[in-house]
């Protein structure tokens, strides 16, 4: 693990780095490092609603391609499926010597974007949401990230690399190396099979089964739902064990003895499956192909889960949360 004393921020002094987006990534990405003393400017098409969010927030703003010839870094943080267009409009800007930095190896491993040879070519990758990486900054901690060296021309691609991470706040939390292929096929194996793909399902599935049993629909969304964060919470603190430590011996007996009738060998091996398309790069493929077809079926199945029982269920009971902010 590398920590901020393992990383030089005056690797930065004297250089800016170009934000190519202002998303969730992208305004976390460019506000802690503002805010750490780094140069930095944002990149937006002309027309972009987040303009006004970026400026307000007292940065400098420029079209993609003149952010891009002012960068001596230049991250993308731009939507996947934007890379290659985004690519093909801020190449020419991208001068020998500079570096092009990503969040997500996708578009390098999968070929969407391939950079000239005199081109410094790193990963920074944090390990959770943007809004995440941003609240962390601010309260003086940093979520973790993973750092790889795709093209090392200049010789100082490691040291630029982990001084932009100790820029974001990483480091403070802590940085593994790795690589651009292991960080992409981990990343969507984790949100396919357990983070998004295996969580939403669960859930998702555990509220039918009550609902359709003829309990309250209110009481499956809690019960299915709602409590799905205080658990990952003692999970997040404690590790599993912990967790287990926490809840009732009534709750972990539970776990131990029907945990597995949910992920069975099945389970397992779907899992294996899913891998597998990941590595073989034919999920990639897939994902390329639905987005150049305007992406009708990801839409669409986009709007079919807004207006399932749970959502509509979900989104009435959590009006009452004034808590809970609708628009994190």
């Amino acid at each position: 693990m590398i920590y901020d004393d393992d990383a030089d921020l005056t690797q930065l002094d004297g250089k800016t780095v170009a934000i190519i987006g202002y998303g969730s990534q992208g305004h976390a990405h460019a506000l802690n490092l503002k805010e750490s003393g780094v140069n930095v400017v944002v990149g937006l098409r002309e027309g972009s609603e987040s303009v006004a969010a970026a400026r307000e927030a007292g940065l400098e703003v420029l079209p993609i391609v003149e952010a891009a010839s002012r960068g001596d870094l230049v991250m993308i943080l731009v939507p996947d499926e934007l890379h290659h267009a985004v690519w093909e409009e801020l190449r020419d800007g991208i001068a020998d010597g500079n570096m092009l930095l990503f969040g997500h190896g996708f578009s390098i491993h999968y070929g969407e974007v391939v950079p000239p040879p005199g081109v410094d070519v790193a990963l920074v990758a944090p390990k959770g949401p943007g809004h995440l990486v941003r609240r962390q900054y601010l309260e003086g901690s940093g979520v973790p990230a993973l750092v790889a060296i795709q093209q090392d021309p200049s010789g100082h691609a490691r040291d630029l690399a982990l001084a932009y991470a100790k820029g974001i706040g990483a480091t403070r939390a802590g940085v593994i190396e790795t690589t651009f292929k292991d960080e992409t096929e981990t990343d969507l194996f984790g949100e396919q099979a357990v983070l998004c793909g295996g969580v939403s399902e669960l859930v998702q599935a555990g509220f039918e089964t009550l609902v359709a049993a003829g309990y309250d629909p209110e009481m499956a969304y809690f019960e299915c739902l709602h409590e799905v964060k205080l658990i990952v919470d003692l999970i997040y603190e404690k590790g599993l064990a912990g967790m287990r430590y926490s809840i009732s011996n009534t709750a972990e007996y539970g776990d131990y003895t029907r945990g597995k009738r949910v992920v069975t060998e099945e389970t397992r091996a779907s899992m294996r499956r899913i891998l597998g398309e990941i590595q073989s790069g034919e999920f990639a493929r897939e994902w390329i192909a639905e987005n150049r077809a305007g992406q009708e079926s990801f839409k669409r199945m986009r709007a079919e889960q807004a207006g399932t029982e749970i959502e509509v269920v979900g989104a009435e009971l959590r009006s009452h949360m004034d808590w809970i902010d609708p628009n994190f």
